[in-house]
C-alpha cells in the first residue's frame, strides 16, 4: 500500500474505536486489562445502577474523567485535525466518549456512545460539563440527579445521531476504520455499509480481528504512526 492522498477523494470518513485512544493511556473496554475486566457493567454503567445509587455512578465515571485528563491525544489524533484543515471534506465518526479527538482540534461528526464530558437529566437537560468533577450533580431545573450523557449498557442508542453517521458513510468514497474491533453493535455494521456502497476501505489496527474481512487494505501499526506516515496532508 502506498501513502493516500485523500484530497483526491471527493468524501473520506474516519471511523474510530477505543483502540485509538489507548496509545494516549487510556483503557479499552474489552481488551486486555479493559475497563469492563476490572468493574461489572451492572455496578457502574446502566440505568438501573444509577436509580439504585447515582452517587456512586458518578463518583465511578469522574474517576473516569480524571484518568482521560492525564492522558494527551497522540500524533494520529492531531493529525486528523491536520487533514480536516487541508481537506473540509473529511468526517470523522466516533464510538469514543473521551473527548480525545476534540482536544487535538478535530471536527466530530458523530459521536455514537455520546460524550463522557456531558450530562443530561430525565428532564431533558442536556449540557456540557468539561472537568474532571461535575459542576453539580443535581439538575437545577427539576433537582433531580444528572447521570453522563454516554450510552450504557441497555441503553437506546440516539438514533438521530445514528442516522445522520449513516448518511455520512453511505456517501464516502473512503472509509478508514482506526482502532475498532467491530465487535459492538448497531456501531459494527457501518464498516459493512461502507463496503456495500462501494467505498475504498482502509483499516488501522495493529492486530486482526472480527471486522478485518470488511476491509481490502491493512496497516497493522499503531495509530500515531499509521495517519501521519500513510495520509499526508497537503492542499
Amino acid at each position: 500500500m502506498q501513502p493516500v492522498d485523500l484530497s483526491q477523494y471527493p468524501r473520506v470518513v474516519f471511523f474510530t474505536g477505543a483502540g485509538l485512544s489507548a496509545e494516549s493511556g487510556m483503557p479499552t473496554y474489552r481488551g486486555s486489562g479493559g475497563i469492563w475486566q476490572q468493574y461489572h457493567y451492572r455496578e457502574f454503567a446502566c440505568q438501573d445502577a444509577f436509580d439504585r445509587d447515582p452517587s456512586k455512578v458518578q463518583e465511578f465515571h469522574e474517576i473516569r474523567r480524571a484518568k482521560a485528563l492525564a492522558c494527551e491525544p497522540h500524533a494520529g489524533h492531531r493529525h486528523i485535525a491536520v487533514l480536516q484543515g487541508a481537506h473540509r471534506r473529511i468526517d470523522v465518526i466516533t464510538q469514543n466518549i473521551d473527548g480525545m479527538l476534540q482536544r487535538a482540534g478535530v471536527r466530530v461528526g458523530a459521536e455514537l456512545h455520546g460524550s463522557l464530558w456531558r450530562v443530561r437529566c430525565a428532564c431533558g437537560i442536556r449540557q456540557e460539563d468539561a472537568a474532571a468533577a461535575y459542576a453539580a450533580r443535581i439538575c437545577m431545573r427539576c433537582k433531580q440527579p444528572v447521570r453522563p450523557d454516554i450510552v450504557w449498557f441497555e441503553d437506546r442508542v440516539n438514533e438521530g445521531v445514528f442516522m445522520h453517521a449513516a448518511e455520512m458513510v453511505g456517501n464516502a468514497d473512503v472509509f478508514i476504520g482506526v482502532g475498532t474491533s467491530g465487535a459492538v453493535w448497531p456501531a459494527a455494521g457501518f464498516a459493512e455499509q461502507a463496503r456495500r456502497s462501494g467505498a475504498r476501505m482502509i483499516e488501522i489496527n495493529p492486530e486482526e480481528n472480527e471486522a478485518s474481512r470488511l476491509y481490502g487494505e491493512h496497516l497493522r501499526l499503531p495509530a500515531s504512526r499509521a495517519i501521519p506516515e500513510w495520509f499526508p496532508a497537503t492542499r
